[in-house]
């Protein structure tokens, strides 16, 4: 697995893991104690519930597109933003419309490359 070594190309990564539905993956993108926020107001932290959330948005079986706003890092502490959407046809074929701005807090680790500390989709909110 190809490791991120550029922190504006975190979302993208995580967008390409996301559509081949590569949980583990996604999940090598978080660091052991990360947090993941997948509804505003409702953290999950460690690997076990950020499965749990990230299964059930690759439930849907829908894509997720990403365009990223801007990154800065200072040293190994970083901060991305990115805009993602997620629509279509839901399993059951109702329509589905998810989108957010991510407000995403990362640490680069040599031999790990930049990884989520904070992954939050709707951080705007």
């Amino acid at each position: 697995m190809n490791l991120v070594t550029d922190l504006s190309q975190l979302p993208t990564a995580f967008a390409e893991r996301f559509n081949a539905r590569d949980i583990e993956g996604l999940l090598a993108l978080n660091e052991p104690e990360a947090v993941f926020v997948p509804a505003p107001g409702n953290p999950v932290d460690g690997e076990p519930g950020i499965r749990a959330a990230l299964e059930q948005f690759l439930e849907l079986q829908l894509p997720i597109t990403m365009n990223v706003r801007r990154s800065y890092s200072v040293e190994e502490v970083g901060f991305v933003m990115a805009d993602w959407s997620i629509e279509g046809a839901g399993p059951d074929g109702s329509p589905i419309a998810l989108a957010g701005t991510t407000a995403d807090v990362a640490r680069f680790e040599p031999g790990a490359g930049w990884r989520y500390v904070i992954d939050n989709p709707f951080g705007t909110v």
